[in-house]
């Protein structure tokens, strides 16, 4: 279906300077598959998907859609864009236009549907994304994970064969994501061909029919999820999909600041997008500083997270101690039954009570 072929991207900037974002691209992507494009920040992903739909004329290579070079002089691109739809980070909702309006402006003027033909269908569409009840309002009244449900309504109407998603959940709160996941995941059931650029490890890996992990401009690994998550061939690769996110606090005497503690795990797991977990985590937190382990200082407090395989656990580190700490009672066997585990094991530094919540 698309064929690229040796692409490449440099920019120049005022100074002289040049700047190669991708280097000698290569893939081909087939009707129905769904791929996920990953990797670290400034790697080229966002650029690709540009360089696919011509938004960011690619410096050299070749496109071609449906046997056709999308580069060759002469190809009319608004052809090629009928075919290929695209959702942004920042949704690019006409602001001055209701909900349904924005769905149906493109299709009358480029399609050449009637407005009620278009009207018919953009409900139809709203009502696929579930906001058929927000048809006659502005965007300025929904929320960005309503935003963005229209923004893939809106591509939606053009047809097309192919959906490109540049971070569609980048710029939402945490809390509106799920909502905007579940849409995408709803397509790939309907066999429509998505290249979805997303940090969301587990989102990609369940969705997903392939995964491009992009690294200095290049496709540096291409494979199934259960390749690219569980067996990488490439040490860049599994560096990156085992990343682990943290939080660390460092509790010396009594006089911490429990409340500067409190601040910093509402943020964690707001950005990681795990607030369900923060009420047992806060509660036990307490009950581990003041209560279980209220004797033991100094001592390390650690929250982590696994991006992939979505475990969250509370690590405390006392220092120096060759047993563990922790009580065997009442209160203890409450916390027990209230997480997925508790696993005591000392270290080279001293003695860990790792609780992995549920």
């Amino acid at each position: 279906m698309i064929s690229i072929k040796h692409l490449s991207k440099t920019f120049h900037n005022p100074d002289g300077s040049v700047i190669t974002v991708l280097k000698d691209v290569n893939c081909d992507i087939e009707k129905g598959e769904v791929i996920s494009i990953i990797g670290p920040s400034g790697t080229g992903k966002s650029t690709l998907l540009r360089a696919l739909n011509m938004l960011e004329p690619p410096t050299s290579g070749e496109i071609w859609v449906d046997s056709e070079n999308i580069m060759a002089r002469g190809y009319k691109l608004d052809k090629m864009r009928r075919k290929m739809g695209m959702v942004f980070q920042n949704f690019n909702l006409f602001e001055h236009m209701t909900v349904l309006e924005n769905i149906t402006y493109v299709p009358v003027r480029l399609l050449n549907k009637t407005p009620q033909e278009a009207s018919a269908e953009g409900m139809e569409l709203l009502k696929k994304v579930g906001l058929a009840q927000k048809a006659d309002v502005y965007p300025e009244s929904l929320s960005g994970g309503q935003k963005q449900r229209v923004a893939i309504a809106r591509a939606l109407a053009m047809h097309p064969e192919v959906i490109l998603f540049d971070e569609p959940t980048s710029a939402l709160d945490p809390t509106m994501v799920g909502e905007v996941l579940s849409v995408i995941r709803q397509l790939a059931k309907d066999g429509m061909t998505m290249l979805i650029v997303t940090h969301e490890m587990r989102f990609a890996r369940d969705v997903s029919t392939r995964i491009f992990f992009m690294n200095e401009g290049i496709i540096y690994e291409d494979g199934t999820p259960e390749q690219i998550f569980e067996h990488p061939k490439r040490s860049a690769t599994k560096a990156f999909v085992n990343r682990i996110q943290k939080l660390v606090y460092e509790i010396d005497d009594d006089s911490f600041d429990y409340l500067q503690i409190q601040t910093g795990l509402n943020q964690f797991f707001i950005k990681y997008n795990i607030p369900e977990k923060a009420d047992v985590a806060y509660t036990i937190i307490k009950e581990m500083l003041f209560e279980q382990l209220s004797d033991i200082r100094p001592l390390t407090l650690r929250i982590t997270h696994a991006d992939l395989s979505g475990e969250t656990a509370l690590d405390f580190m006392a220092e120096g101690l060759t047993e563990s700490p922790l009580p065997h009672n009442d209160a203890v066997q409450d916390i027990r039954s209230r997480v997925k585990a508790i696993v005591e094991e000392p270290t080279t530094r001293g003695f860990r009570i790792k609780i992995i919540l549920n």
